[in-house]
């Protein structure tokens, strides 16, 4: 037997725990816009589409934020932010839609190839999307109107228990809907941590260009405290690290409300999702 293989074999043997003990479990997976255009996108799909087959139930939440500001600077339209947050005027909305269906649209058709000699052969994932989420206004924060810029006001628990029962993948654009019809901009990362809380999830995984989380050139942090955490993100209060910082947000709210782990890997790294998942020391 050769070193590879016999490699090989010591990592399955090894990953077995890691399979038995998340068959069955929840994980939300926050998935930004610069990871659908990144060329190392279709690797996360096969990643995705594995963890489907070993039994995990998967909710993906999906950005749209370089989608968006394509599609607004093809028609000359430079919009506005405030505190992080797009401004979204109405007359933007029908472009943001477009913007976020496309990319919804690119994710459900690289989860539903099935090539022979390809990692999705004989997958047969089936895709759920919807309108899981209900939204309310931001509102006017000092001073500023955000208009159709929303929040999560609540997550249609049931429906998406309903998808992922049924072991269906369940995608969630960055979009939600009022009771009297209105449609409204959401942040992905209030999406993905209101559902990660929603259905109590055993993972809140959430992708960013950088290897990680380090902090003043002094390489990776590993693990953080809630504590650190917070203190981490205050930190990276007046650096450009908004992918960073909005990750971090997120999985600090999600364990705060009793999500057991949160976890930070690279879109840009091929098989992080699986390293950090079926490995003793991650990614």
């Amino acid at each position: 037997m050769s070193q590879n293989t016999q490699d090989y074999v010591k990592w399955f043997r090894q990953s077995s725990p890691y399979i038995n003990a998340f068959r069955g479990k929840t994980f939300v997976v926050m998935l930004p816009g610069d990871a659908i255009a990144h060329s190392n996108f279709s690797n996360i799909v096969h990643d995705l589409a594995l963890l489907n087959s070993l039994g995990v139930r998967l909710v993906v939440v999906h950005g749209a934020r370089p989608q968006i500001e394509a599609r607004l600077n093809e028609q000359g339209i430079n919009t506005q932010f405030h505190a992080g947050l797009r401004i979204t005027e109405a007359t933007h909305i029908p472009l943001i839609a477009q913007a976020i269906g496309e990319a919804r649209i690119n994710i459900e058709a690289a989860l539903s190839t099935g090539l022979p000699n390809s990692p999705m052969h004989g997958a047969h994932l089936r895709v759920s999307s919807g309108n899981y989420v209900i939204a309310k206004p931001q509102g006017v924060i000092e001073g500023i109107d955000y208009q159709h810029t929303g929040l999560v006001r609540r997550i249609d628990t049931k429906g998406l228990r309903s998808a992922i029962d049924n072991g269906d993948i369940a995608l969630v654009s960055p979009v939600g809907y009022s009771p009297t019809g209105e449609v409204f901009n959401v942040s992905y990362a209030d999406v993905a941590t209101q559902i990660a809380i929603s259905l109590q999830a055993e993972k809140l995984i959430t992708f960013i260009e950088q290897e990680g989380v380090s902090k003043d050139g002094q390489g990776l942090i590993r693990q953080l405290t809630l504590a650190t955490c917070a203190q981490h993100i205050e930190h990276l209060k007046d650096k450009p690290a908004h992918g960073t910082r909005l990750a971090l947000s997120a999985c600090l709210k999600a364990c705060e409300h009793g999500i057991p782990r949160s976890q930070i890997i690279s879109f840009t790294e091929d098989g992080a999702l699986l390293k950090e998942l079926f490995t003793r020391d991650g990614a």
